[in-house]
C-alpha cells in the first residue's frame, strides 16, 4: 500500500512534545521555496530529493502558505461532503501534489549539536528528505511534526525538500467544515538540541482555592532547574513538587502569569506559569473553586489572502477583538490552532476547549458505514493525532478542557482516546459532542440545541452541559442571543457555550470588472460544494465586527446596568473579579442631544452580586428623555485602552413630547403640496420632489437564516409577487382616500389596505388601515410600506434605535438616541447581500440633500426604517455585495414590523414571540 493510502500515522517523527521557545539555536525557515505543482503522484517529477535536480525552471512559492492562493490549482469548499470517493483509506488517483524545495544555510557554531527539524502544519500528507536522505512522512496536517537531522544536517549549505500530497488517508479524518487548502502553511524550524538540554516538559501549576497556595509539579526529560523569582523560587530542582506560597491564580478574567525559567546546564527555556485547577464538582465546571460560565466562540483559523496560514499579528488581533467583545473562552475547531495562538490566550486571558485535529462528518451519508472511530486500522492514527495534540499543549493554562474531535459520530477509537487522555492528564475534562450517551467524556455537550431543548436539559441537572455550538452566525443574525443567555444563567449545570463562529471564511478576489468581493463555495467552479454555509462568522472576512458580534457583545456583557424601583441597579456577572477596574459615568439625553453628564460612584461589587444606587440629580426636559449610564476601563488594560466600554444600561425618564418638531430640516420655502396621481391615487410628489409610493409591501430579501424553511413559505405564497388592483379612489379638498387589494398571484388570500391622506399647509398625515382576507399559510417578511425618493436624499438622521441595524430578536445592541449617517453608510455588507439595516423604534427622520433640505418622517409612535439604493428584489438577486449596483433613486421600507432573524441555517428558526403573522394593523405617519 503506498504510504499515501497507508491509514497508519506517518513515520519517522520524534514522539510528540510541548512546544516551547529556549536559548538553543533555531533557525526559521520560512520564505521564498522553490515549487511544481503536478496534477497527481504518479506525474510528479522523479529525482526531487537530489541535489543536483534542476529545479530553476520551478515557480516560487511562500511557506508558510496554500498554493492554492497563490495561482496553482484552486480552493474547494464543502462543509460534509468529501469532495472524492468514499473508499477508505484509498484517496483518488488525480492527488495534486506539491513538490518543495529550499536551500539554507547552517552556521557553523552548530557543527556538532543535535537538531530536530519541525513542521507545525502540512496539509495533507508530505514525504520530507533532507540533503537526498528521506527523514519520513506527516499526517495530521494540523499538527505538529518532528524529525531529527542529527545525522544528516551539515554546516554551509543544505537542502531541504517536501512533497505535500493534497489527499491522503488522513482527508478521511479531515472532514472539516472548511476550505480545502493544500501546502505547508506553518512554520517550518530547525532547532539546536544541546546535549543535556530540556527535550521536554510538563509544568503543572496548581491552585488550592481555601487557601490560596499554589504547588508545582515539574516533569522534564532531563534533571532541571526551576527559578521563578517573584515567587522566591531559585534554582530549585524539579524532582519533587515546589510549594509556591500565596500566589494570585490565573483566570480567563484574570491572566496573572509568573515569569521563571527552567534550566539544565546546556539550556534555559522561559515558562509563564498560570496557576489554576479545574475541576467538576457538583455537576459544575469549576476553575480555582468558582463556577465558569462559557461566553464564547468557535474560531477557525482564516484568514481572506492568506487562509490557514495566519499570521500572528492577526492571531493577536482575534484575540484582541474577543476580548474586546466581552467573549471569555474559544473552541479551537476543529483542530488545534498554531501554538502561538494559545500562548496569546494565556496572555490575555481566554478559556480554551483544545480539539484534536479529527472529523469524519462525510460518513453520515453512508450511514456511518466504515467510519474511521470505529474502525480498528484507525486506532493508531487517532490516539497520534490525540497524543500530539494533548502533548503539544500540556503546558498553557489557557487550555482548561480537552476535546476528542467534531462531527466523527462515535466508537471505540474515540472511547480509546478519551481513556488515553485520562490517563495522561486528569487535570482536564474531556469534551465530544458525538458521545452522546456521555460514556467516556465529562460533560454533557449539544450544538444547535433549541431553546426548549436546552431548558429541558437544565432541569434534568446532573453532568455540566455545554452548547459547543449554538448560535449560527450565518449572515443577519443570530436572532435570539438573549434568551440563550437567560436559559444558561437560570440552571447552575449549564455553563453556556459557543457560538458558530468567529469569522466568515471569505477568500478575497476581484471580478471582470475589477470590483472587490468576497469568494465561497462554488466561486471556483468546484462540482461539489456548500456555498455560502462557509460564510457562517461574527466576523466578516476583513476582520470587521459584524451586527451579530455586536449583539452578543451587549448580551453577554458581564456588568448589567437597569432600573428597578428603587434606583439603578449594577450587576455583576464577572466569574472571577470585582468592578473596581472600571468607571461608570451617565449622560442625560433629551431627545437624543446631551443635557447633563456625570460620574457614578459604584461601590465594590462582588461577583455574582448587585447593587442598588439613586438614580443622579437630573434637570427637567421637556421632550422624551434617556439616562444612559456606562461602565468602561478606569485605565488600560492589555487588550483594550483606558475608556473602552464594557457595559451600559439605559433608562427612560421623561417620554413627554412639546409637539414641536425638534430635528428639523432647512426649508427655504413652505412644505409644497402633494401631487397624487388622479386615476390609482399614487403619491407623485411630495414637498416639491418626485416619489414613488408610498404602497403596502410584505416582501424582504430573505436573509441566510430565512433561506431553510421561511424563505421557501414566503416564495411559495408568492410574497415575492405581490399585485396591486385600486378597488377606489376618493378625492377631497384637503383628503385622499385609497383602497386597494394586494394580493400574490394563484392565491385567494391577501390583504385590504387604506390609505388615508389628511393635507395641511406644513404636512401630509398617512393613515393606513390593514386588514388580512383568507388563511395566510405562513409568516410575514414584513409589514409596512414601500417608496423611493431621489438619489440626492441620501444623508439621513433619526430619533429612535441605533446606531446600527435592529431586528425583533436582535435589539440588545442599539440605545434610544440621535443618529446621523448616509444611505451608503447604512447598508451591512454582508457577504451574501440580503436583507439588513433596518433601524427599530424610529420616532423621526430626516433624509436630505447636501443643501441640508429635504423630508422629514414622524411616526405614531414609531415606524421602522429601510434606505437603500437598490429594491429589495435586485438585493435578493445579488450573490456578491460587489453585485449591487446603486441607482437613481434610495428606496425606503417604513414598517410596523420585520419578522424576527432566528438561526435557522443550522438551528432553531425565529421564536414564536418574534414571529410575524398576518393581522389587522393601523399604521399612521406624518410627512414634513
Amino acid at each position: 500500500m503506498s504510504y499515501i493510502d497507508d491509514p497508519a500515522p506517518g513515520h519517522g517523527a520524534r514522539p510528540a512534545r510541548a512546544w516551547f521557545a529556549s536559548d538553543a539555536p533555531s533557525l526559521d525557515l520560512g520564505g521564498q521555496w522553490r515549487f511544481h505543482l503536478s496534477p497527481s503522484a504518479a506525474a510528479a517529477p522523479d529525482g526531487v530529493e537530489r541535489e543536483d535536480f534542476d529545479d530553476s525552471g520551478w515557480s516560487l512559492l511562500p511557506v508558510p502558505s496554500h498554493w492554492q492562493l497563490h495561482g496553482h490549482g484552486s480552493p474547494a469548499y464543502t462543509n460534509v461532503a468529501y469532495p472524492f470517493p468514499i473508499d477508505p483509506p484509498f484517496v483518488p488517483s488525480e492527488n495534486p501534489t506539491g513538490d518543495h524545495r529550499l536551500v539554507f544555510d547552517v552556521p557553523q557554531e552548530w557543527a556538532g549539536l543535535a537538531a530536530l527539524l519541525r513542521f507545525d502544519g502540512i496539509d495533507s500528507c508530505g514525504r520530507v528528505w533532507l540533503n537526498g536522505t528521506e527523514l519520513g512522512v506527516t499526517r495530521g496536517s494540523r499538527l505538529a511534526t518532528e524529525f531529527d537531522v542529527s545525522a544528516v544536517l551539515r554546516t554551509g549549505p543544505n537542502l531541504l525538500v517536501v512533497r505535500v500530497h493534497q489527499w491522503s488517508s488522513g482527508s478521511y479524518l479531515e472532514d472539516q467544515d472548511m476550505w480545502w487548502l493544500s501546502g505547508i502553511f506553518r512554520d517550518v524550524t530547525l532547532v539546536a538540541r544541546p546535549r543535556g538540554g530540556i527535550d521536554d516538559y510538563w509544568l503543572r501549576a496548581d491552585y488550592d482555592h481555601t487557601t490560596g497556595h499554589g504547588l508545582l509539579r515539574v516533569e522534564t526529560t532531563a534533571p532541571a532547574r526551576l527559578s521563578v523569582p517573584e515567587l522566591g523560587i531559585v534554582d530549585r530542582a524539579v524532582d519533587e513538587p515546589i510549594e509556591a506560597g500565596v500566589v494570585e491564580p490565573w483566570s480567563a478574567e484574570s491572566p496573572r502569569l509568573y515569569d521563571g525559567t527552567l534550566a539544565t546546564d546546556t539550556e534555559r527555556v522561559p515558562v509563564r506559569i498560570g496557576f489554576r485547577t479545574v475541576a467538576i464538582t457538583d455537576g459544575r465546571i469549576t476553575v480555582n473553586g468558582l463556577p465558569i460560565m462559557f461566553r464564547g466562540v468557535n474560531r477557525h483559523e482564516f484568514h481572506p489572502e492568506h487562509g490557514r496560514a495566519v499570521p500572528y499579528e492577526t492571531a493577536r488581533a482575534d484575540v484582541l477583538l474577543m476580548k474586546q467583545h466581552n467573549i471569555n473562552a474559544v473552541r479551537t475547531s476543529h483542530y488545534p490552532p498554531h501554538p502561538a495562538f494559545l500562548a496569546l490566550c494565556d496572555e490575555l486571558g481566554l478559556w480554551v476547549v483544545d480539539e484534536c485535529d479529527l472529523e469524519t462528518h462525510g460518513f453520515s451519508a453512508v450511514g456511518w458505514e466504515r467510519n474511521p472511530t470505529g474502525d480498528p486500522q484507525w486506532r493508531d492514527a487517532c490516539l497520534d493525532r490525540m497524543t500530539r495534540t494533548v502533548e503539544r499543549d500540556k503546558n498553557r493554562p489557557s487550555v482548561i478542557m480537552w476535546s476528542l474531535g467534531n462531527e466523527a459520530h462515535t466508537g471505540k477509537n474515540l472511547a480509546d482516546m478519551a481513556e488515553w487522555v485520562h490517563r495522561r492528564d486528569p487535570t482536564r475534562p474531556v469534551h465530544y459532542e458525538g458521545d452522546r450517551a456521555c460514556e467516556y467524556v465529562d460533560v454533557h455537550s449539544r450544538m444547535y440545541a433549541s431553546h426548549a431543548e436546552v431548558e429541558q436539559i437544565g432541569r434534568a441537572g446532573g453532568m455540566p452541559f455545554v452548547q459547543c455550538e449554538y448560535a449560527h452566525a450565518m449572515g443577519n443574525g443570530p436572532g435570539g442571543l438573549l434568551e440563550y443567555r437567560e436559559l444558561f444563567e437560570r440552571y447552575p449545570t449549564c455553563h453556556g457555550g459557543f457560538v458558530w463562529e468567529w469569522i466568515d471564511h471569505g477568500i478575497a478576489r476581484r471580478d471582470a470588472r475589477g470590483r472587490e468581493y468576497f469568494a465561497y463555495g462554488g466561486d471556483f467552479g468546484e462540482p461539489i460544494h456548500d456555498g455560502s454555509f462557509v460564510i457562517d462568522g461574527l466576523l466578516f472576512p476583513d476582520r470587521t465586527p459584524s451586527p451579530g458580534l455586536l449583539e452578543l457583545a451587549k448580551v453577554i456583557e458581564p456588568v448589567r446596568i437597569s432600573q428597578r424601583s428603587e434606583g439603578l441597579t449594577i450587576e455583576n456577572h464577572h466569574d472571577v473579579i470585582g468592578l473596581d477596574h472600571l468607571t461608570f459615568t451617565w449622560v442625560l439625553e433629551e431627545e437624543g442631544e446631551p443635557r447633563a453628564s456625570g460620574v457614578l460612584d459604584v461601590p465594590e461589587v462582588a461577583p455574582g452580586a448587585s447593587v442598588c444606587l439613586p438614580v443622579p440629580q437630573l434637570p427637567a426636559t421637556l421632550r422624551e428623555s434617556w439616562l444612559t449610564v456606562t461602565a468602561a476601563l478606569a485605565d488600560d488594560a492589555p487588550w483594550a485602552a483606558a475608556g473602552h466600554v464594557v457595559g451600559w444600561g439605559q433608562v427612560p425618564v421623561s417620554a413627554t413630547a412639546s409637539g414641536v418638531p425638534d430635528g428639523g430640516i432647512a426649508q427655504s420655502r413652505s412644505f409644497a403640496a402633494p401631487v397624487f396621481d388622479p386615476v390609482d391615487g399614487t403619491l407623485r410628489e411630495l414637498g416639491g420632489y418626485p416619489v414613488a409610493g408610498p404602497r403596502l409591501d410584505l416582501w424582504r430579501a430573505p436573509t441566510e437564516n430565512d433561506e431553510p424553511v421561511e424563505a421557501k413559505a414566503w416564495r411559495a405564497a408568492g410574497l415575492h409577487r405581490l399585485q396591486h388592483r385600486v378597488i377606489s379612489v376618493e378625492h377631497a379638498a384637503d383628503e385622499v382616500v385609497v383602497r386597494s387589494r394586494v394580493a400574490p398571484p394563484a392565491q385567494a388570500f391577501g390583504m385590504f389596505a387604506t390609505y388615508r391622506w389628511t393635507v395641511e399647509p406644513d404636512a401630509v398625515h398617512l393613515h393606513v388601515d390593514v386588514e388580512p382576507e383568507g388563511e395566510w399559510p405562513c409568516t410575514l417578511p414584513r409589514l409596512g410600506l414601500r417608496m423611493a425618493l431621489p438619489a440626492a436624499l441620501d444623508r439621513v438622521t433619526w430619533f429612535g434605535l441605533g446606531p446600527g441595524e435592529v431586528y425583533a430578536d436582535s435589539r440588545q445592541a442599539a440605545r434610544v438616541g440621535r443618529f446621523s449617517s448616509t444611505v451608503d453608510e447604512m447598508q451591512t455588507p454582508y457577504v451574501v447581500p440580503q436583507e439588513n439595516g433596518n433601524r427599530a423604534c424610529v420616532r423621526w427622520a430626516t433624509l436630505t440633500g447636501a443643501d441640508g433640505r429635504g423630508l422629514r418622517i414622524e411616526g405614531s409612535p414609531t415606524f421602522e426604517l429601510t434606505a437603500r439604493r437598490w429594491t429589495s428584489e435586485e438585493l435578493a438577486e445579488a450573490r456578491h455585495a460587489a453585485e449591487l449596483v446603486p441607482g437613481p433613486l434610495v428606496h425606503l421600507n417604513l414598517d410596523i414590523a420585520q419578522n424576527g432573524l432566528g438561526t435557522e441555517s443550522c438551528g432553531p428558526g425565529v421564536l414564536p414571540r418574534y414571529q410575524l403573522h398576518a393581522h389587522p394593523a393601523t399604521f399612521q405617519l406624518t410627512f414634513r
